[in-house]
């Protein structure tokens, strides 16, 4: 079976639009035992590669972290390489990463599901509008800092960047200052 690599931070893909509420599923199962269904989905699919990203903060050894609680945003980006084209499935419809895991499992299988029922070619078309474009810019990325930089790193950093690119400056560009903010305001959340 498939091993699947774990993703942190949460790497949604561009363009897909964020659930404004979430709801309970009636998905019966425990985050390990979702994980484990999809990998197996996958596999079956015929799918390698399988990284499942969240904002479930890891240990080094990729286990999550016991001293956190859940993370505030719920969502799941599963990505993955189907006949050699890179896929990605995402969920944060539902109120918990193992719920919004076995949604996407369960995506995976009624998938498999049209190929055993004699209408392959119908995968291929469905396929297509899971082919996975590239992840966001991460904000801790347009700052150049790691993902659990505290406070003053983030704040030197941006500071650093913003006497560079602010547009009173030589090098001065407007689109690259909004990055830069927007990139230290998203970072600065997880400290209020």
């Amino acid at each position: 079976m498939i091993v699947p690599q774990s993703g942190y931070p949460l790497a949604w893909p561009i363009g897909r639009p964020r659930a404004s509420s979430r709801d309970r599923s009636q998905f019966k199962v425990t985050q390990a035992v979702a994980v484990n269904d999809l990998a197996y989905e996958v596999q079956r699919m015929g799918g390698t590669q399988l990284v499942i990203t969240t904002n479930l903060e890891l240990r080094k050894d990729g286990l999550p972290r016991g001293d956190r609680g859940p993370p505030r945003d719920p969502g799941v980006a599963v990505y993955f390489v189907y006949k050699k084209r890179p896929m990605c499935f995402a969920c944060d419809r539902w109120e918990t990463i193992g719920e919004n895991i076995r949604a996407i499992g369960q995506t995976v299988g009624a998938l498999r599901g049209i190929e055993r029922w004699g209408s392959g070619s119908m995968i291929e078309q469905a396929m297509q509008g899971f082919t996975a474009l590239p992840a966001p810019e991460q904000p801790w990325q347009v700052l150049g800092v790691k993902h659990d930089a505290d406070r003053a790193t983030i704040e030197s950093a941006y500071r650093a960047l913003a006497s560079r690119y602010h547009p009173d400056r030589d090098e001065g560009d407007e689109q690259k200052m909004m990055r830069i903010n927007r990139a230290r305001d998203q970072l600065l959340e997880r400290f209020e």
